[in-house]
């Protein structure tokens, strides 16, 4: 796998670069807009920037991101627990720069992410 940049981030695997390119359409992807987006972040340990698709829910500037099971089967997440990192998210067709920080309780894991304000 090649190193991740923030101009060439690393997809996870040809099924997340699918839903990229679907998300990045002008008619399916306003329509999967409303419930995905695509989290961009660099990998606390590689330093190296991933691009992946997750659902969401969005109150105001408060994004919420959810992996069930995600202490198990998924670790993205784990590069937000304690303190959080940046992240950038697509919402609306625009990357909206935050702050995430994830939540464990059980399998379950939440990761809030605070937009930064439009300016």
């Amino acid at each position: 796998m090649t190193s991740g940049t923030p101009d060439k981030p690393i997809t996870v695997n040809g099924a997340n670069r699918f839903m990229i390119a679907l998300l990045h359409t002008p008619v399916v992807g306003g329509f999967l807009g409303r419930g995905l987006t695509i989290l961009t972040y660099t990998g606390h340990k590689s330093g190296q920037v991933y691009r992946t698709p997750v659902g969401y829910r969005r109150i105001d500037d408060t994004v919420t991101l959810e992996s069930k099971f995600g202490s198990h089967k998924k670790n993205w997440w784990r590069n937000f627990v304690g303190d959080g990192a940046p992240v950038t998210l697509l919402i609306g067709g625009k990357d909206r720069p935050g702050h995430a920080v994830a939540v464990v309780d059980g399998d379950a894991v939440t990761v809030t992410v605070t937009l930064q304000p439009e300016g």
